[in-house]
């Protein structure tokens, strides 16, 4: 693999920040270009290990070490192809996807592991300058029509592999643009809009439809995508947000993340959005320790805020990986994101009590108390504090899909997690409705809402034509 003595070789070296003080005025991605040659040199530590645990740590089971190897041959074109066969969308995965792949490298047992995520971008963005990437409609039709509902991850990747498969396919998207989280969660600080625009071009032309505005079980009736389509494939996400039910949580000032978010996106693509949520000048605190906890951060230092507080209820994780999650296992470890580097206070084992506001109704102080360990967070006696407040952001994850509109008007059964319960076929309890996705696993990473939407294709196509081809 590569160069068989490379991970005795060389050391793990990843692309730089650009300096704190520059990327907080601008809502360009924070990473530098990392040069080629470098490149082949991180591939060429994939070491020849018999047993590639990246394949399984990777949930759309990306052939990690054949594209290494490659990439150290400087065999690009070849290294796209190995790329796409697995992951529809690697420009994405190389931007926001967590690694798992990493986290299960062979290498990481004793060594910093192989930095797959960056040679999974840069094979990407390699191809898209080179012109390799090309629209590929199928080369012939069949009379199936499929309707997927969102246009997020799952929703994309299941429409691309069932157009290539020569179906009718429509997106539906209730928002205004097409991409679900990766339009409307995502900041631009971690994927600029282009990278997504240039994908839906593709799709496009390769005769994907998409239709924006369009709230299926709102103004688009449920019934009639059954009526007209032979599939419904349902690919939202996990939209319903964990609330926090304390005294004070009706004042004003305290969002959602999901609330305050999709606005910043909006403004970076000229919108003007009516009854703003701004950090400006504030004094912010995030409740909510994880990804979209550290996105609200970042989108706070770049907005101005007075001061930044994030809170998390679990105790703060060790440096390095925790004895209860060994190799290949995803690690228990502190993890700290660009977000983190960029200012803001973290505090961890802490449960907020109540709020409390002025005379118009607005909050000004968040009151916590200090608990113990999981599962059961008793409060310790004595830690209570009190901190002042203008704006409070929840990023406390999701608890699944709405259930009212669609998924009530189409009766679909749910788990007991609150999820569209499915078969191993992604089937619902509702012949010809499958389901992928966040609204059928829950809140999860994006590459994993690739390979259910991967995934889902292949059954819906099977359940279509009787057979499949789609991988």
């Amino acid at each position: 693999m590569g160069k068989v003595t490379g991970f005795k070789e060389y050391t793990r070296e990843m692309p730089t920040r650009r300096p704190v003080a520059e990327r907080v005025n601008d809502y360009f991605e924070v990473y530098q270009p990392f040069p080629e040659e470098k490149l082949c040199t991180q591939a060429a530590r994939c070491m020849d290990c018999g047993v590639p645990f990246c394949h399984t740590g990777c949930p759309v089971n990306n052939v990690i070490p054949d594209w290494n190897d490659l990439v150290y041959r400087d065999h690009w074109k070849e290294a796209i192809r190995i790329l796409h066969a697995t992951n529809n969308f690697p420009e994405f995965t190389g931007r926001i996807c967590p690694a798992p792949c990493e986290a299960a490298c062979v290498l990481g047992i004793n060594e910093p592991p192989v930095t797959i995520k960056v040679i999974e971008k840069t094979i990407v963005e390699r191809a898209w300058q080179e012109g390799w990437i090309k629209p590929e409609p199928p080369e012939a039709r069949t009379v199936k029509r499929v309707a997927v509902v969102g246009s997020g991850p799952a929703g994309l990747a299941a429409a691309q592999q069932l157009n290539r498969a020569g179906h009718a396919v429509t997106v539906f998207e209730k928002a205004d643009r097409v991409g679900g989280l990766l339009r409307y969660g995502i900041p631009d600080f971690k994927l600029e809009k282009h990278v997504l625009d240039r994908r839906l071009e593709q799709m496009t032309a390769e005769g994907v439809r998409f239709q924006t505005r369009a709230h299926v079980g709102g103004n688009v009736p449920a019934e009639d995508l059954r009526k007209e389509f032979d599939v419904v494939l349902l690919a939202g996400g996990s939209e319903s947000p964990r609330d926090l039910k304390v005294p004070g949580r009706e004042l004003k000032g305290i969002h959602f993340a999901m609330e305050f978010l999709p606005q910043q996106n909006k403004r970076n693509a000229g919108d003007t959005v009516p009854d703003s949520i701004l950090a400006t000048g504030k004094r912010v605190v995030i409740i909510g320790g994880g990804d979209t906890g550290a996105d609200c951060l970042g989108t706070c230092h770049r907005q101005k805020a007075r001061s930044v507080h994030q809170f998390e209820i679990m105790p703060m994780p060790p440096q390095d990986r925790a004895p209860s999650t060994p190799w290949p296992l995803w690690p228990l470890q502190l993890r700290i994101e660009s977000a983190h580097e960029e200012g803001g206070l973290r505090d961890w084992a802490v449960a907020t009590a109540s709020f409390t506001g002025d005379e118009d109704g607005n909050v000004k102080q968040l009151h916590a108390i200090r608990v113990g360990p999981p599962p059961k967070f008793e409060p310790v006696p004595g830690t209570e504090f009190t901190i002042d407040a203008d704006l409070v952001l929840l990023a406390l994850g999701f608890t699944g899909p709405v259930k009212q509109g669609m998924v009530e008007q189409l009766g679909v059964k749910l788990d007991e997690r609150g999820n569209i319960a499915t078969g191993a076929d992604y089937m619902s309890s509702i012949p010809g409705v499958f389901a992928a996705g966040d609204m059928r696993r829950g809140q999860s990473l994006v590459v994993w809402a690739i390979s259910e939407g991967r995934k889902a294709a292949q059954s819906v196509d099977e359940y279509l034509m009787g057979s499949t081809r789609l991988k």
